[in-house]
């Protein structure tokens, strides 16, 4: 099978929106495809998909401010996890923030979801014992 991370093209939406459906990422406050256009619209070069035999099967979306870059939106089809892809696309993602110079990554994962928190243990993320807040503004 031929493996491939590309950066996403409007071609890929509805194969996303399915993926983070099938990856339970998709939540009430949010509507993905706002997600997608807002992140299209702000930094559309740190949003990868992965691709096999040219289907989507992974997505990551990374951030950069100047100081900390984040992850979001990190998902493999149930199918396919536990292959690798899902490092490959934190890898992808890490590897263009720092072409932008930053020196560390952040993310948030619900706490319910403990099998995602010791996937990101493994490719050497810590907890940082902080209090995540957040703000919805609208």
């Amino acid at each position: 099978m031929s493996f491939e991370i590309a950066r996403y093209g409007s071609e890929f939406q509805g194969a996303v929106v399915d993926l983070w459906r099938k990856c339970s990422l998709i939540v009430p406050q949010n509507d993905p495809v706002v997600d997608i256009r807002k992140k299209v619209d702000y930094q559309p070069g740190l949003f990868f998909v992965a691709l096999l035999d040219g289907r989507v099967v992974g997505s990551v979306m990374a951030g950069y401010e100047g100081h900390r870059g984040w992850l979001n939106y990190l998902a493999v089809l149930p199918e396919y996890q536990g292959q690798g892809y899902g490092r490959k696309l934190v890898e992808k993602a890490i590897a263009e923030l720092r072409k932008l110079g930053c020196l560390k990554v952040n993310l948030e994962v619900r706490k319910s979801n403990s099998s995602v928190i010791d996937f990101y243990i493994h490719l050497g993320f810590k907890n940082n014992e902080v209090v995540g807040l957040g703000k919805r503004l609208g």
